[in-house]
């Protein structure tokens, strides 16, 4: 997806947890750096992660590992000085094929929906709730 910002912005956005609370999820342990070890939580559904951070190239590509060992690839392509190309691949799934295709299926839907509320963001100033908002009987109390 393209996001009007240049590519520091942008890869500041994923990498730092002050920004990706505003879009993504609402807690982490700190911020990304090659080598590390990063809990994610998702107060709002009572969920976590538990991730490494297997590379890290500045303004490049981030590579991560879940706990449930699946991978996810951020590539940031700077297009010009305002405009940034984000490509995310999510691998790994294990199961049989249908387990594995409703994974993927999924995982494209909820980085979709993760880079949708990321432009908002940047490019509009809005913080859209998008992950929040997903699920609301699941957060319901």
């Amino acid at each position: 997806m393209l996001i009007r910002r240049p590519v520091e912005e942008v890869f500041e956005a994923f990498v730092n947890p002050e920004m990706t609370t505003k879009f993504w999820f609402t807690k982490s342990s700190g911020r990304l750096e090659a080598g590390k070890h990063v809990t994610w939580d998702w107060e709002m559904y009572g969920v976590s992660d538990h991730i490494y951070v297997e590379d890290l190239q500045l303004n490049k590509r981030i590579l991560i590992k879940s706990s449930d060992s699946t991978k996810t690839e951020w590539v940031f392509d700077s297009r010009t000085n305002k405009e940034t190309f984000v490509t995310i691949v999510n691998s790994g799934f294990k199961g049989n094929e249908d387990d594995i295709v409703n994974r993927a299926v999924d995982s494209m839907g909820g980085y979709t929906m993760v880079l949708c509320a990321l432009k908002a963001l940047l490019e509009h100033n809005v913080i859209l709730n998008a992950v929040f908002d997903k699920a609301p009987d699941a957060h319901k109390g």
